[in-house]
């Protein structure tokens, strides 16, 4: 048996192709939207791609199983698991094979036996692989988003996220369910997880690529409760803010995302184009340093700084009913600004401009330094307008300040004055610059953003405490 590991350090995502050598068949589990990684790896060890499957509908990435489907001829297995709300409508959905608890099937002399794991979502399943070609007994699990190195996935999303009231609480006790059912197996079973550390799938992900059942009994906090209550309660408190493109996701994994080939290339526009866009209700991103947008930006622009998960805070601020455009460096590698922002689901992208080409008649983003945050702490000059998780808040923050994460500021505008200067913050500025254009897009004048990238902000803390 040959088994792959790939990557998207991007969304903390990981997938799998596991194949068989004897036959030449090969399987992808939870893959990415771009396939290409796939099929150049398939090539190379001499393989087809001949099955593809996923362990849920995710909801932090578009799927790649009906693009790799489609690009390959690939038999798909899909969840057939959970309720009427959470069933697959692909448009291929007929030659899709529905999969539930129990059922096998076999790539080459690798058998995949499906273990219905809910919790994280009511259709979630993990696949246990045995190579049968020397073994009778299975080697390890493909947990998907139900079980992480030293975590658990989240039971909340379809409420935080999609907006489904009621939800988290019931998929917290069918996760604690799911932990029991897996603890039983045995220790030696390898654990592929489907995320690592900075995803927003669960609390405390580790940063280790895999890891062992026996492991995960002994250190990982999931199985260290008995209590089923106490279990509920410790899973749902600390969970950080989903982006709001989660939501998004879910419809689009669950009806099938577009195939990559029937969307529009964009194009590089000109200054009077960006501006016309702008004023139609088009949002734009400016993906320059934060440098370089504080200096000077087309006003109306959300600055977004190319960094690593740089996407997810585009997911936080993208219309999905609206065109998006984009301000990309002159250096910038477009091919791959394209697959990170294919890979939420921002696929109406008309066209981008080139920073060179932005012209004259820029706005200049209000900054802040560490001297101005302590005068305004001194005098009560200003509100501090607090930008981080809340966990992050709870554990240290200056004294008065106004916590909103940066991703809610739009729902919580009502509590933002108008009328009186804020210094937003955040740990080392990114976010407060993201969210302080954000404000400034939405018609906030008296904002700046506290440029301070060694976070020396928290020496603050205690000066005004003592």
């Amino acid at each position: 048996m040959l088994l792959k590991y790939f990557y998207d350090e991007m969304l903390a995502q990981a997938s799998y192709l596991i194949g068989c050598a004897k036959t030449g068949e090969a399987m992808v589990i939870d893959p990415m939207r771009d396939v290409e990684p796939y099929l150049r790896v398939a090539a190379k060890e001499g393989l087809r791609i001949t099955h593809v499957t996923e362990t849920h509908i995710h909801a932090d990435f578009v799927s790649g199983v009906r693009e790799l489907a489609a690009r390959t001829g690939a038999q798909m297995y899909l969840s057939d698991m959970g309720d009427a709300n959470w069933k697959y409508v692909y448009p291929e959905i007929d030659k899709a094979i529905l999969v539930k608890d129990g059922d096998t099937w076999m790539v080459g002399n690798i058998k995949v036996q499906v273990i219905a794991t809910p919790g994280h979502t009511p259709e979630h399943i993990a696949f246990m692989i045995t190579d049968t070609a020397g073994a009778d007994q299975p080697m390890g699990i493909f947990t998907g988003d139900f079980l992480f190195v030293g975590d658990v996935g989240r039971p909340d999303l379809l409420e935080e996220a999609a907006g489904i009231a009621g939800t988290k609480e019931p998929g917290a006790r069918r996760q604690f369910q799911s932990v029991q059912r897996i603890k039983a197996l045995p220790d030696y079973l390898q654990v592929w997880p489907a995320h690592g550390s900075g995803s927003a799938c669960g609390k405390a992900l580790g940063a280790i690529p895999s890891s062992t059942l026996g492991y995960e009994k002994r250190f990982n906090p999931a199985f260290q409760f008995d209590d089923e209550d106490a279990f509920v309660k410790w899973l749902l408190h600390g969970q950080p803010e989903p982006p709001r493109y989660f939501a998004r996701m879910k419809h689009v994994n669950k009806v099938g995302p577009a195939l990559l080939h029937d969307l529009a290339t964009p194009v590089e526009v000109e200054r009077p184009v960006l501006d016309q866009a702008l004023a139609e209700g088009a949002t734009v991103f400016d993906l320059r340093s934060a440098a370089e947008f504080v200096a000077g930006h087309v006003p109306g622009s959300i600055s977004v700084p190319i960094r690593k998960m740089y996407s997810t805070y585009v997911g936080w601020f993208v219309d999905f009913n609206k065109p998006t455009y984009l301000v990309v460096p002159d250096d910038a590698d477009l091919q791959q600004i394209l697959k990170d922002l294919r890979a939420i689901g921002v696929d109406d992208i008309p066209g981008y401009i080139p920073a060179s080409a932005l012209g004259g008649n820029l706005a200049q983003l209000p900054t802040a330094t560490v001297k101005d945050l302590s005068e305004a702490l001194a005098n009560q000059s200003a509100v501090i307008l607090d930008m981080r998780n809340q966990t992050e808040f709870d554990e240290i923050h200056l004294p008065g300040a106004l916590h909103i994460p940066v991703g809610y500021l739009p729902r919580r505008l009502a509590d933002i004055p108008r009328d009186t200067p804020i210094i937003a913050h955040c740990a080392t500025g990114y976010r407060s610059q993201v969210g302080t254009s954000v404000l400034h897009r939405l018609g906030f004048t008296n904002v700046a953003t506290l440029v301070d990238p060694q976070g020396t902000w928290r020496e603050l803390v205690s000066a005004v405490t003592v």
